[in-house]
């Protein structure tokens, strides 16, 4: 009984944001798409616009940074051979960034498609007489995977497109004591507001539905199960004591039945 009242409380002392999240519902309707990630406080990006006329798309782009092993948050190694690297947006606490030309836009919850169409309506054929080439790349694009996973961590995406299961398998599946019916995803949206949903990663609908890929910054969560909790709340010498209760118990009600 007491082993039993111990790990209870011991799974209430280990696991993180308890409570926290509802579970998600699937539905049987269409595949859900690739989304297009909202663009977020804090994101960092590279913007690069170029034309067939070079001079004229040359003030919409940031100066050049030399490349090398010392460069700092802001920018982007695109090789190892110390190669020159753009400068990076940083969307402020009030969602702007500081655009050359054009001063600041409001880019916290646009998409990297709406902010392209904006950049363009503004810079074509106003500034541009050619139709411009706009690249706009997150520097920063994670996600996070913790809890009873082989190898929790941050993992930056190439990319910017990761499946549920993708990043569970960057870090290295779930370990046995993992709950797969009960996987915390935690997702911040445009205006900084954090939601919380419960996912049963058995669960077949999960496939097609809007969770299966991640966005920008998630967070996943992978809880224990009760086994695990109970097992890490005592120390070798904590079970070897109980052990040695148990076996004292069970000798003297032998000997008591005996008598």
């Amino acid at each position: 009984m007491v082993i039993l009242l111990t790990g209870c409380n011991a799974y209430k002392k280990m696991v993180y944001v308890q409570n926290a999240g509802t579970a998600v519902s699937y539905t049987d309707s269409i595949q859900s798409v690739i989304p297009d990630p909202t663009l977020k406080i804090g994101d960092l990006l590279t913007i690069t616009v170029n034309s067939n006329t070079p001079e004229s798309s040359t003030p919409f782009n940031l100066p050049l940074i030399p490349g090398g092993e010392n460069m700092n948050l802001y920018t982007v190694k695109y090789s190892s051979a110390g190669m020159a690297s753009y400068q990076n947006y940083l969307i402020d606490v009030e969602g702007n960034i500081t655009f050359p030309i054009l001063g600041k836009i409001h880019a916290s919850g646009m998409t990297k498609i709406g902010l392209y169409n904006y950049l363009k309506n503004k810079i074509y054929p106003f500034y541009i007489k050619d139709e411009p080439i706009i690249s706009i790349r997150y520097a920063n694009y994670k996600v996070s995977v913790l809890g009873e996973v082989v190898r929790p961590g941050v993992f930056n995406i190439q990319n910017e497109k990761i499946s549920i299961f993708e990043a569970i398998a960057l870090a290295g599946d779930l370990s046995v004591f993992g709950k797969r019916d009960n996987v915390l995803l935690i997702r911040e949206n445009a205006n900084g507001k954090r939601e919380t949903l419960r996912i049963d990663l058995r669960d077949k609908k999960l496939i097609d539905s809007p969770y299966f890929f991640l966005q920008q910054n998630d967070v996943l969560y992978v809880q224990p199960n009760e086994p695990k909790s109970r097992a890490s709340f005592f120390s070798t010498a904590e079970t070897l004591s109980i052990s040695m209760v148990g076996t004292l118990i069970s000798l003297a009600t032998l000997i008591i039945n005996i008598k």
